[in-house]
């Protein structure tokens, strides 16, 4: 999203890095869409996932790299406890899904098809529904085929997007802008030069934009949801 403006790069608009694999990332979607529908439709939505050995070995040709570290058994014990605390401190229920051989490009990926066709936000929710709130395995094709009838869009597309070599191409330019912003887990808002890593530093992030937009485009926390757009584990608050 960039553009010439009198001689001059158009700066780009605040971006929220998310995963569809991450419980915090989840939390934070939550909380944008139920308090700040505005500002989330305000912010550029850009997938974070971890790339299989085709992706990195498309990255690295790219003269990219992934900044990302498996987690200890300790930590993945902690983040189990955590998550449940925090969404029972919003009333959100959920039920821990089990990863079988994940393809973490097979769901964003698909949003990425999904994001072309001007449905990502309704896939995002859909996804985060189908993890989070029914346990199913997004990297499962038949369940991100499934998706298709409800967003009017063709399931076979979206579950074949990792096959699709122009996807796999726009996947890398993702990883890349991951690897450009500093990004090294999720939840992860950025806003020019600054910053927010985590679900916890949200508040400072909508602080922040609240100020640099003036009195005028500061936005009231909504009254209730709706649907719009969503979701690694890491710490508490933030995925690494």
């Amino acid at each position: 999203m960039s553009g010439a403006v009198t001689g001059r790069r158009r700066r780009r608009p605040p971006r929220f890095y998310f995963s569809l694999r991450s419980p915090y990332s989840w939390l934070a979607y939550r909380d944008l869409l139920d308090g700040h529908p505005d500002v989330a439709d305000s912010l550029e939505w850009v997938p974070f996932f971890e790339p299989d050995e085709l992706s990195l070995r498309m990255l690295a040709e790219a003269g990219g790299a992934f900044p990302y570290t498996p987690m200890s058994a300790q930590k993945h014990r902690y983040i189990l406890q955590d998550v449940r605390r925090l969404a029972r401190e919003r009333g959100l229920e959920f039920g821990w899904p089990v990863d079988r051989s994940p393809v973490w490009e097979v769901p964003h990926l698909g949003y990425l098809v999904a994001a072309r066709h001007g449905r990502g936000p309704e896939y995002i929710a859909l996804a985060a529904r189908a993890r989070w709130e029914l346990g199913h395995d997004i990297c499962d094709r038949e369940v991100i085929r499934g998706f298709g009838a409800e967003l009017g869009l063709d399931g076979a597309e979206l579950a074949s997007a990792a096959d699709d070599p122009r996807m796999r191409a726009e996947g890398v330019r993702v990883l890349l802008d991951i690897e450009r912003d500093g990004v090294f887990g999720v939840p992860f808002f950025v806003d020019h030069y600054d910053k927010y890593w985590g679900v916890d530093r949200l508040p400072a992030f909508l602080t922040a934009l609240a100020a640099s937009a003036g009195p005028a485009a500061r936005s009231e926390p909504a009254a209730s949801a709706r649907p719009v757009v969503s979701v690694d584990d890491g710490h508490a608050g933030g995925c690494g």
